[in-house]
This record gives structure tokens, sequence and C-alpha cells, in this order.
């Protein structure tokens, strides 16, 4: 049978970079209709990793996600923190809507640790979100992470330092983070399509510290150890 121009653009890994198209791909609404409305699918792309940079920690990259998080936790699907800078406030992270028992923390000693740990994650298949932070990571290791989470149809993000910018990535949805006029500007960097005109204005309220504040434990959230690299 005889496949048509229009089949083939119209799939999931096949787009067009001189105009903005919203393929029929599996999307995670983001919480917030004006980002949303910019990304291809109508939110966070499932099944492909995504890149969020920012210019500091605590910039407001959790109040991005966290919307996304509230509504898979409470639908009971699996949510894992990777090697989180701080450990991630329960209590916050409650009063936002959070379901922890859905909620695993994966510390991991090492940088080899922490993507072997995220590779096993995605490749379980039994996660539906998996959140990872990485200051350095080659570009090599992030085309397995990319194709660990096409496999795994998970809504993967990674959280690394806006001088990535500069650097190659595979990632399918690169956004930068300023904080801006009391709220967020999401600047699209990467997307299926044409690049934003202009930054993404996103009316956040104060940041959830989710992570840091006082010493205490995630109580209710599985907190698990990777396991030693042995490659």
């Amino acid at each position: 049978m005889k496949t048509s121009l229009a089949d083939i653009l119209a799939q999931h890994s096949v787009w067009r970079g001189g105009a903005f198209v919203r393929p029929a791909v599996p999307a995670l609404p983001t919480g917030f209709a004006v980002l949303d409305r910019e990304l291809p699918g109508g939110g966070w792309p499932s099944g492909a990793l995504t890149e969020i940079l920012g210019l500091r920690e605590g910039v407001g990259e959790l109040q991005l996600v966290l919307p996304a998080l509230v509504t898979l936790s409470t639908s009971g699907r699996r949510v894992v923190w990777l090697a989180p800078p701080h450990l991630p406030y329960a209590p916050a992270l409650a009063a936002a809507g959070v379901d922890l028992v859905q909620l695993s923390v994966v510390r991991a000693p090492g940088r080899r640790d922490a993507l072997w740990a995220a590779e096993q994650v995605l490749r379980a298949g039994n996660c539906d979100a998996l959140l990872a932070w990485f200051r350095d990571i080659r570009y090599a290791e992030l085309r397995r992470l990319a194709v660990a989470a096409e496999a795994s149809r998970a809504f993967c993000a990674l959280f690394r330092p806006s001088e990535a910018a500069r650097e190659p990535s595979p990632a399918c949805l690169r956004i930068a983070l300023e904080p801006m006029h009391g709220g967020l500007a999401a600047r699209i960097l990467k997307r299926r399509g044409a690049l934003a005109a202009a930054p993404v204005l996103l009316p956040v309220k104060r940041p959830v510290h989710a992570v840091g504040g006082p010493a205490l434990s995630v109580t209710r959230a599985r907190s698990l150890v990777a396991r030693p690299c042995l490659a």
C-alpha cells in the first residue's frame, strides 16, 4: 500500500522546520493554557526528551512542572525524581496537591550512576514521569536517554543550567526560564516546527519550596538509592 507524503509528515518522528505544526502525538497538559498553545501536541511531549534550562536553581522550574505532577500522581501514576539538588520538601508538595504515595526519589552518588538509573527507570516501563537533574551530560548520553524515553512513553524532563543552551541536544523540546514581572518567562529554544517568536509569560505564584527547606525527609515517598554503575 502506498503512503502519501501527508501521511509521512504526520508521523511522530517527522516534522517540518519551516512552520509550527501540531502533530497528533501523546502529550500531557502543562496546566498553563498559554504554554500549551505553543507546544506541539498541546502539552509536555510523552515518549520524548524535554530540557528545562534555568539561570539558577529555584528560578521557577518546579512551578512549571507542578501542575502536570499533580495530574499524574492524583490519577495513580508513578513519578520519579532523580538526583534532585536538594531533598524534596514533602509538606509543600502535598499542599500543592501531589500524591506522595506515587512519588519515588532516586539518589545517585555520581553522574554515571544517575545516567544508569535514568535509563533503567525509563526502560522499566512503569514510570509515567521522570524528572532528572544533570549539570554535565554528553550528547551521546543525552541520545541514549532520548531513545529510552521514546520507548517508555513517559514525560521525561531534564533540568540543566542555562549555559547548556549553547550545546547541541537531541531533546525535542528545550525551554529556558527567567523570572520576569513577578512571573516566569519561558523561552522556547527548540520545538517541533518553527521557533516561538517571543517568550511565553506564565502567571506563576511565588515559588513552591519543594526542595530544600528544613532537613525533613519525604516520609510518605519511597526513597531509593541507585545501584552503582558497573560499566
